[in-house]
């Protein structure tokens, strides 16, 4: 029997290890996905990088068959969604593509910042909700208090919350039932025209691009003619499957149903997230809500340690982007780290991950420049660039604004770290708009400039309060800002590579540091070289490398020789000045390193 009511589609939403991927590697085991054999700890994480930290970073699906104790046969259709803020777009497409979701809290700690966001995605997505509390088998555990928090910082009924262990696998049953008879069926009519919508997707070296679709109404074969409304392009599907966690291929996907197809796109860019897709000889005339395109937030520089090692980033960064739509890169070069190039990332933990994976899978040494954000730059003219690079900003006589993306942070902590994280939001030009508690534990709404946040913020967050913090963000919009163009210049000659936009404010401050750095770290020569900070055409801050110095007198002996000293000085001083106009300074690697972690040491 495989009719629209006997489905059910549910994702599950957690904070970073409160242990989604073993509750589904538990419900997989469960329901006969795999065999005993097959069965590996976290079996929806492929990537290395996902198993050892611990995180999802595509979203997975598996098709499940499950009798219930009322006798009926049920197909589970699991989407395990990223849960981190950098994919929350992915996440909210995932969300969409189901009814309902299962919510894990581990008993041991807690409601966290990551669980707020994604619960609130989810009831926007207007899913039912199955509260799971999970590591029940440890002594730290205390279900009581956890329960509490869920319906005083979520709002939540707990009424119903499962206990449970994804290491043991008790509670599994009552999860599964609960799926069964809480989570509504999907709504979808197989008689309609075609309309699916493209939940993700990712490059296969032998299929091409693999795209993962749910369908809403209608009915996707084999052999179809389809189109995607974003691109407005015609392809005809060659591949229709399910996952069971293995690829299984089948002749169509109903709707309700979640699957895969392959259609012989072979680059990812032209498979957007959210688009929706339909029967090419019936277009539709309007697309499903919410889609919007990935755009990167965060850019850096990543530059080869060696030189020679340009190609192998080149083709590195390729091979990624493959798999990765949303990862963005185009060539630049600096005068003093030489030829790189310029990405963008959705945030600091993709731009980890790309970094990571670059060292790793294609063994590059890299030199990662300051991370920056996009501001928009309103000119008098009345047209706004997009500024990724400081050092491309316009004169700023030409300049009406500059406004900088802001985001909403919601960062939950124990009460007792309460001051000192205040302190750093205040420090980073925060504004408060919000502060609960619940219990013993703080949850904070602040408005932040993304630029104050995207470098250390996270890690300091956790080193202060002992790692029992936790923090999440959205982006809300952008904001006019006091913001300049701090340029260092040495010997006159501006570094394009250390050249940031900052707060009006914390100008003088950073100028000032990065002089004293530099000074320390760019070694001496012949001549004196002047170390500066300059706002436009205004010097900051300096500091001075004062140059080797020959003695030139010590040929000279006898009396009477005070002209002869006066003239071979003179002659000296003459030939610094000519050195120092015509000298090159060699800056070294060291010194742009010493310098991208000036901000981190702070």
């Amino acid at each position: 029997m495989n009719t629209i009511d006997n489905i059910r589609n549910f994702s599950i939403i957690a904070h970073i290890d409160h242990g989604k991927s073993t509750i589904a590697d538990r419900i997989i085991h469960k329901c006969g996905g795999l065999t005993e054999r097959e069965m590996k700890a976290q079996v929806l994480d492929s990537m290395d990088i996902e198993r050892e930290r611990g995180i999802t970073i595509k979203a997975q699906t598996v098709k499940l068959n499950y009798k219930a104790k009322n006798g009926k046969e049920y197909i589970l259709n699991i989407i395990d969604t990223p849960g981190h803020v950098d994919f929350s777009y992915e996440v909210s497409r995932s969300l969409y593509a189901c009814e309902g979701s299962i919510l894990i809290v581990d008993s041991t700690q807690g409601v966290e910042a990551q669980t707020l966001a994604n619960v609130y995605q989810a009831l926007d997505t207007n899913h039912e909700i199955i509260p799971v509390l999970n590591k029940i088998d440890l002594p730290a555990s205390d279900l009581e208090r956890t329960s509490k928090q869920i319906e005083d910082v979520i709002g939540i009924d707990t009424e119903n919350a499962i206990p449970c262990s994804g290491k043991t696998g008790e509670g599994i049953e009552e999860i599964l039932e609960q799926i069964i008879n809480r989570l509504p069926g999907p709504k979808g009519d197989l008689e309609q025209n075609l309309k699916c919508l493209l939940v993700d997707s990712w490059y296969d070296t032998y299929l091409g691009v693999v795209i993962l679709v749910r369908v809403i109404n209608g009915k996707i074969t084999k052999n179809m003619k389809i189109k995607m409304l974003s691109t407005n392009q015609d392809y005809v599907v060659e591949k229709v499957g399910v996952f069971t966690p293995k690829p299984k291929d089948i002749n169509g996907l109903n709707a309700g149903e979640i699957g895969f197809i392959t259609t012989g796109i072979k680059v990812l860019s032209d498979t957007k997230v959210g688009d929706t897709i339909c029967d090419a000889s019936k277009p539709l005339v309007n697309p499903l809500p919410g889609f919007k395109p990935s755009k990167p937030v965060v850019f850096c520089g990543l530059f080869p340690v060696d030189s020679s090692e340009y190609q192998k980033l080149k083709d590195g960064l390729a091979k990624l982007q493959l798999n990765d739509a949303s990862f963005s890169f185009e060539a630049e070069s600096s005068s003093a780290l030489g030829l790189g190039f310029r990405c963008g990332f959705l945030g600091l933990l993709h731009l980890e991950i790309i970094t990571e994976r670059l060292e790793r899978e294609f063994d590059v040494n890299l030199l990662t420049t300051t991370p920056g954000v996009v501001y928009k730059v309103n000119l008098n003219k009345g047209n706004t660039i997009d500024l990724q690079n400081p050092s491309n900003l316009p004169d700023p006589t030409l300049i009406k604004s500059i406004e900088e993306p802001w985001i909403k942070a919601t960062i939950i902590t124990p009460d007792q770290y309460l001051g000192s994280i205040i302190k750093l939001c205040q420090d980073k030009r925060g504004i408060q708009t919000n502060l609960t508690y619940s219990g013993n534990r703080a949850v904070l709404s602040y408005e932040l400039p993304l630029n104050e946040v995207v470098f250390d913020f996270n890690d300091r967050i956790k080193s202060m309060t002992s790692g029992y913090a936790s923090f999440d963000y959205e982006i809300i919009e952008h904001r006019e800002g006091n913001l300049v163009k701090l340029g260092i210049l040495v010997n006159a000659e501006p570094v394009d590579a250390l050249a940031m936009m900052i707060h009006k404010d914390f100008a003088q401050r950073t100028g000032r540091e990065v002089c004293e750095k530099l000074k320390d770290l760019i070694p001496r020569h012949n001549f004196m070289i002047p170390v500066q900070a300059a706002i436009g055409g205004k010097i900051i801050a300096r500091e001075t490398i004062k140059g080797f110095k020959k003695d030139v007198l010590t040929k000279i002996h006898g009396g009477g020789a005070t002209d002869r000293k006066r003239k071979l000085l003179e002659k000296q001083k003459k030939g610094k000045a000519r050195s120092k106009q015509f000298g090159r300074v060699e800056i070294p690697q060291e010194a742009f390193i010493g310098v991208l972690k000036i901000n981190k040491e702070k």
